[in-house]
């Protein structure tokens, strides 16, 4: 993230926050918490040490240094996977850096800016289009990110 950018500007999804539904941002985000969803930015996503994040993500760049389980990460510049991060996935980006002690377990695609831009425009990427599941009786349907469910 850009360190001239004012704190406020950055999207937070904090350390003890669960989130599942959709994100899109304009700007940053930065998750330590858990995600499950699909999330669109066209900034940064980083993802600290202790996040979790399921699901697809697409976005300019990320930092990648926690944990995914399963999901697709699209990336239109660069992926970097740091030390200590477990990821497993498929990964699609026009740059990788991965560090010493990243673990990937997934396939690895180079994208060029015309692919990025198609998966961008599209309102879910392919590899997400998947029927829905209905909602357990006590489940939550709605996207809740109060930890109240539905009262």
């Amino acid at each position: 993230m850009d360190n001239n950018a004012n704190l406020n500007e950055v999207s937070r999804i904090s350390a003890g926050t669960a989130f599942k539904g959709e994100v899109t941002t304009s700007g940053d985000i930065r998750i330590d918490g858990k995600f499950d969803g699909r999330l669109s930015s066209k900034g940064r996503l980083v993802v600290g040490e202790g996040a979790q994040v399921n699901g697809d993500v697409i976005c300019q760049n990320v930092d990648f240094s926690g944990k995914m389980s399963k999901g697709t990460i699209y990336v239109a510049d660069t992926l970097s996977l740091k030390s200590g991060c477990m990821v497993d996935g498929d990964l699609h980006y026009k740059r990788l850096q991965v560090e010493l002690d990243a673990k990937i377990n997934g396939s690895l695609h180079a994208l060029d800016d015309a692919e990025f831009n198609k998966i961008a425009n599209q309102s879910a990427p392919a590899a997400a289009v998947k029927p829905a599941a209905k909602p357990a009786q006590n489940e939550t349907k709605n996207d809740d990110v109060t930890g109240k469910g539905n009262e």
